[in-house]
């Protein structure tokens, strides 16, 4: 359906990204040609195994738009309680957006949430309103709210970045990493990139729990052959794996995102994760 490998800055510029930022009611994190909205659970206080859960860590909600055909291609990722999947997905299939998942990333945790990813390709303003009024039936907070500074990460982080081979990022109090594979990832014959923003990097984030220990979750981005290898690695390391699924449709190489959790010293679950990491075709600096 898609067949261009790019498209120019000038054609990018084109979009009347102004628009669909009042639509959805808040600026993006741009990445290179990729506008990123972010759409966290704030309202929501979901507990895992005692550990009260930042939205960072694992409520998330987003949608990135990446500029193609003088339109844009549309993926994103919706943090929802099980009473809302319906109504949202009514409003989303009304409004032309498409329904690629709708699953858990969790086991356990209270109350139960789950996540819809949907994806889209056509004019970005008509999009955002679609996606605006499918939230708008859920309790997703729609209105901005200035960003407070993060707290600080009381983690030795210098050593986690060296364990995992990548700088993380102080993300509300959550230490956050995106590892890119090394392989290019393709939705529908159009290169994903930069591949974080665009939900397609490996995810891995680290909440301090106290006395150097982390919750830790997120989800590796595998091909299949890379699946059973990362399992054992992660359970030879006492983490969890609590799901495993597709994320996209039509996605070259084919994928599967592997979620994970445990809390336990940071520098411990570091070197499982990255035990993990080293069965994957992923980078390391």
């Amino acid at each position: 359906m898609f067949t261009e490998p790019f498209i120019s800055s000038a054609r990018a510029q084109a979009i009347e990204w102004q628009k669909v930022d009042e639509i959805l009611g808040r600026k993006p994190a741009v990445s290179g040609e990729v506008h990123r909205y972010g759409f966290p659970r704030s309202d929501l206080t979901v507990t895992l195994d005692g550990v009260t859960i930042k939205p960072t860590l694992a409520l998330g909600g987003w949608v990135a738009f990446m500029p193609m055909h003088g339109e844009a291609m549309v993926m994103g990722d919706l943090v929802l309680l099980e009473t809302e999947i319906n109504p949202v997905m009514a409003k989303l299939i009304a409004g032309g957006i498409e329904i690629t998942a709708v699953h858990n990333h969790l086991l356990r945790a209270s109350p139960a949430t789950f996540y819809m990813h949907v994806g889209g390709h056509g004019d970005p303003v008509k999009m955002a309103a679609a996606i605006r009024d499918a939230l708008a039936v859920s309790k997703t907070p729609l209105a901005s709210s200035a960003a407070a500074a993060p707290p600080a990460i009381d983690l030795d982080t210098a050593q986690l970045d060296q364990i995992i081979g990548a700088k993380g990022q102080n993300n509300g109090g959550v230490y956050a990493f995106a590892v890119p594979r090394r392989d290019p990832v393709s939705e529908a014959g159009m290169q994903l990139a930069p591949v974080g923003p665009m939900g397609v990097a490996q995810s891995i984030n680290f909440q301090p729990t106290g006395g150097g220990k982390a919750a830790i979750t997120g989800d590796f981005v595998l091909t299949g052959d890379e699946v059973n290898p990362v399992i054992k690695a992660l359970k030879a390391n006492d983490i969890d794996v609590t799901a495993i699924h597709s994320h996209m449709l039509d996605e070259q190489p084919r994928l599967f995102f592997m979620h994970f959790w445990a809390n336990d010293d940071a520098i411990k679950l570091a070197k499982g994760l990255r035990a993990a990491l080293d069965k994957t075709a992923s980078t390391k600096s």
